[in-house]
């Protein structure tokens, strides 16, 4: 009995799962090979988490510095991965048609910010892992549940990611990277990075405290520092602003 080989083409885009594995491994290479990226990402929080262990900005109520300092570079490791780079990166992307040849194909907008998130929590997972070695050097000793902060971690990448594909997809690359960078600044010692929130008064706390970045911060503090349990209204906060950012940045952004 012979079996007839069938040749008829069957023109069908891969299934979502399988775009976003490899969306996700080109993006973190491309992350591995910039070198913008990496002094961002990974060295500049390490030079940082020695600057502000200092006692040079300002006193700190807790004898042990570190136990502050570490979980803030944390925070400012994850919001430079996560927005700085990730939308200053997309933005030069679409500035010089990248995204508008991969707009030509089957890759929906869903996959391509899935994929370049997923690459930003691999690339974190390396910078957490450096910091970490740094600071257990400086005689850092966390408490608290390592779970917990994790969780934190992956709702602030969510919520920066969303943030920072936003501003890549709806902005020119040239005002991306101002934006990105000031805003960078502002949450940096207006987020409760570099400066604990407990600087600005009852008043500034009230707001601030609603930031991401200050979100993140605080909530790894009451984990690593103090060893506390869930924050729940700093899980809640992130929660919020990944629940609006994400699909606005899959609903508005723009190959070109």
């Amino acid at each position: 009995m012979s079996t007839t080989l069938d040749f008829t083409p069957a023109p069908a885009a891969a299934a979502r799962s399988r775009m976003l594995v490899a969306q996700t491994a080109i993006e973190f290479r491309l992350l591995l090979r910039n070198g913008e990226q990496v002094l961002l990402t990974l060295l500049i929080p390490l030079l940082l988490l020695f600057f502000f262990n200092l006692p040079l900005l300002y006193s700190l109520d807790t004898p042990r510095r570190i136990d502050f300092v570490a979980p803030s570079i944390v925070t400012l490791a994850v919001m430079s991965a996560a927005f700085t780079g990730l939308a200053i990166g997309t933005g030069f992307e679409r500035k010089y048609a990248v995204l508008k040849r991969l707009g030509a194909t089957a890759l929906p907008r869903s996959v391509l910010v899935g994929g370049k998130t997923l690459a930003v929590l691999l690339l974190e997972v390396v910078q957490i892992a450096l910091i970490a070695a740094t600071a257990f050097a400086l005689a850092w000793h966390p408490h608290g549940d390592p779970a917990l902060a994790v969780l934190l971690v992956l709702l602030g990448t969510l919520a920066f990611g969303g943030l920072g594909l936003l501003v890549a997809g709806t902005l020119r690359a040239e005002v991306t990277l101002a934006a990105a960078n000031l805003v960078w600044l502002v949450l940096m010692f207006a987020g409760g990075i570099a400066i604990p929130l407990s600087k600005f008064g009852t008043a500034g706390q009230d707001v601030l405290r609603y930031l991401p970045s200050a979100a993140l911060s605080d909530g790894l503090h009451a984990v690593l520092q103090h060893g506390d349990g869930l924050p729940l209204r700093d899980v809640l906060t992130l929660l919020v602003w990944s629940a609006v950012a994400l699909p606005a940045a899959a609903k508005y952004f723009r190959w070109e």
